[in-house]
C-alpha cells in the first residue's frame, strides 16, 4: 500500500475493520474493551464500512449481535435515552444493509420508548435518562436522526416520524443549545439555559447528519444552512492549531487529559466524522472533502503496528480499545465514501 500518493483508502479501512473485529465476541455480541452504546457505534461503523467497501467479510455480524446482546438491556433498552438511540440508529443501518424487518422493528420499538422522555418542561425536548434531571443535546439530536431515519425507511414515509423530528428540531433550535462560537453545547441548566459544558464534536456531528436527512426529506435549504454554520464552526474550533503537528485534525476537547486511558470521549471523533460524510453528500463542499483525507491519512499514519489506531489522530499513539478503533475506522470509511 503505497503512501506516495493518496492512499487506498478501502485497503486502510479493510485493515482497521479487522483489528477493530479482534475485540468482538460472537457470544455477547458485543466488543471487549468498551461499553454498550460504544458497541452500537461499532455495530454502526461496520455497517458502514460493508456498505460503503461491498466487502461482505462482516456481513454476519448484524444478525449476531442482534440475537446475542438484545438480553443484555431487553430489546436494547435501559435507563439512558441516547443510549438507546445509539441502538436505533444502528439497526436503521442494519435494515438499510441488509433489508431485515426485525432491526427495522428494534428501532421502532426504541423511538416508542424514547417518546416518553418527551415533555413540556423547558418547552420540549427528551431528558437525558428516566431520572429525568438533565436535558442535554445529545440525547435530543439522537431523537432527530432516529426519527427521520424511521421516516425515510417506513414504508409509506410514515408521517409521524416526520412530525416528531420537525418538532424535535423547532424545540432544538429555540433552547438555546448553540453557544456563541456557533457550536452545540452539552446541555441545558437546571433553569434551561445554555450550560456552557464542552463543545463535544460528536454532538456536532449527529445533528449534522439529523439536519442532512431533513434537507433530504423537505427539499429546504434553510436545514443546510443552519448544518453548514455548525459544520465550519467546528472545523476552525475544534482542530489543531496553524503549523501544530495537529493543524487541521479534529481534536476532542479536553484530549489531552484522557490520553492513555478509557474514557467515552475516545469515541466522540468518528461519530462527527461520519455525520460529516452525510452532511457532505448533501452539500459537497470541497473543504468538507478535504477535511476528511486529511484527518483519515492522519489517523492511518499514526496508527500502530497492529493497525490499531490511538486516541490523538495526529499521532503519537498511545494505547488501543474498541472506542478507539471505532472512531479512527469511521474516518477511513468516510474518506472511502469521498472518493467513491
Amino acid at each position: 500500500m503505497s503512501e506516495t500518493n493518496e492512499l487506498d483508502y478501502r485497503a486502510c479501512a479493510a485493515a482497521g475493520t479487522a483489528a477493530l473485529q479482534r475485540w468482538y465476541s460472537r457470544r455477547t455480541g458485543l466488543w471487549r474493551s468498551t461499553g454498550w452504546w460504544n458497541a452500537a457505534n461499532a455495530l454502526t461503523a461496520l455497517i458502514d464500512y460493508t456498505r460503503r467497501t461491498g466487502d461482505p467479510a462482516y456481513a454476519w455480524v448484524p444478525d449476531r449481535t442482534f440475537r446475542a446482546a438484545r438480553w443484555r438491556h431487553r430489546h436494547f433498552l435501559n435507563r439512558f435515552f441516547d443510549d438507546n438511540g445509539w441502538w436505533a440508529l444502528a439497526w436503521l443501518r442494519a435494515h438499510e444493509l441488509t433489508g431485515d424487518e426485525r432491526f427495522l422493528g428494534a428501532a421502532r420499538r426504541i423511538f416508542a420508548d424514547m417518546i416518553a422522555g418527551w415533555d413540556e418542561v423547558f418547552g420540549g425536548g427528551l431528558w437525558w435518562n428516566r431520572d429525568r434531571a438533565y436535558k442535554n443535546a445529545i440525547t435530543n439530536e439522537l431523537f432527530l436522526a432516529v426519527a427521520t431515519g424511521l421516516h425515510r425507511r417506513s414504508p409509506g414515509r410514515d408521517r409521524s416520524y416526520l412530525d416528531w423530528a420537525l418538532r424535535e428540531w423547532e424545540w432544538f433550535d429555540a433552547a438555546g443549545l448553540v453557544g456563541p462560537e456557533g457550536l452545540v453545547n452539552d446541555g441545558l441548566t437546571a433553569d434551561g439555559a445554555n450550560n456552557g459544558k464542552p463543545t463535544y464534536t460528536y454532538n456536532q456531528g449527529v445533528i449534522l447528519g439529523g439536519l442532512a436527512d431533513l434537507y433530504a426529506i423537505t427539499g429546504d435549504g434553510a436545514y443546510l444552512r443552519r448544518g453548514e454554520s455548525v459544520a465550519d464552526a467546528a472545523l476552525q474550533k475544534l482542530t489543531g492549531p496553524p503549523g501544530s503537528r495537529s493543524a487541521g485534525v479534529l481534536t476532542e476537547p479536553g484530549e489531552s487529559g484522557i490520553i492513555g486511558r478509557a474514557d467515552d470521549a475516545s469515541q466522540f471523533k468518528g461519530i462527527f466524522v461520519r455525520n460529516l460524510g452525510q452532511f457532505y453528500a448533501c452539500l459537497p463542499r470541497p473543504a468538507y472533502r478535504d477535511f476528511i483525507l486529511h484527518n483519515a491519512r492522519c489517523v492511518w499514519r499514526s496508527r500502530n503496528a497492529e493497525d490499531q489506531f490511538g486516541l490523538s489522530w495526529a499521532g503519537p499513539f498511545d494505547t488501543a480499545d474498541a472506542s478507539r478503533q471505532t472512531s479512527g475506522l469511521e474516518a477511513l470509511t468516510a474518506a472511502v465514501a469521498v472518493t467513491s
